[in-house]
């Protein structure tokens, strides 16, 4: 898609001070799951917010629901560390409908997903991906605290038996 949007959770000093004491691979860990509770969120509104097809629209294209099923959350192991961690959710795009594999699956990849969500010179925009993130960015975040602090208790507890 066009443009990457992101959000930085400030003021959690003391999440983050209770993180740096725990062992470097619960730290990651923890966070790990923070961040991927967050990316669920997003994830998931997308799938609801994104259209379906209400009818079968030619031999060659896919499916009604392969959109929302191309939706997926990713985490970047390049970008994360044991202080940061970096997911993204995207629509898988990179194939067009065909069989692929030994087994034949058909592919599920939506490489439409930039028409809809923008809208072309004959198909008027149909955005998915960005509400998705403004409306549910806060409860993302939301979710990244609560989870964080779950387990930076659940381990410290471990820690500490």
């Amino acid at each position: 898609m066009a443009k990457t949007e992101e959000v930085r959770v400030e003021g959690l000093d003391e999440l983050a001070k209770a993180l740096k004491e725990l062992p470097k691979r619960l730290a990651r860990n923890g966070l790990r799951a923070s961040v991927y509770a967050g990316a669920k969120v997003i994830r998931d509104e997308a799938r609801l917010k994104a259209p379906v097809a209400t009818r079968q629209l030619g031999p060659n294209q896919q499916p009604p629901g392969t959109l929302k099923r191309s939706i997926v959350m990713k985490q970047i192991p390049e970008q994360s560390d044991a202080q940061k961690q970096v997911f993204f959710v995207a629509v898988r795009h990179g194939k067009k409908y065909r069989n692929q594999g030994k087994k034949g699956n058909l592919s599920q990849d939506a490489y439409y997903a930039h028409f809809v969500e923008f809208g072309t010179v004959k198909m008027s925009p149909q955005p998915f991906m960005r509400p998705a993130f403004e409306g549910k960015k806060n409860e993302a975040v939301d979710a990244i605290k609560d989870k964080l602090a779950e387990r930076i208790e659940a381990n410290a507890q471990d820690l500490n038996k």
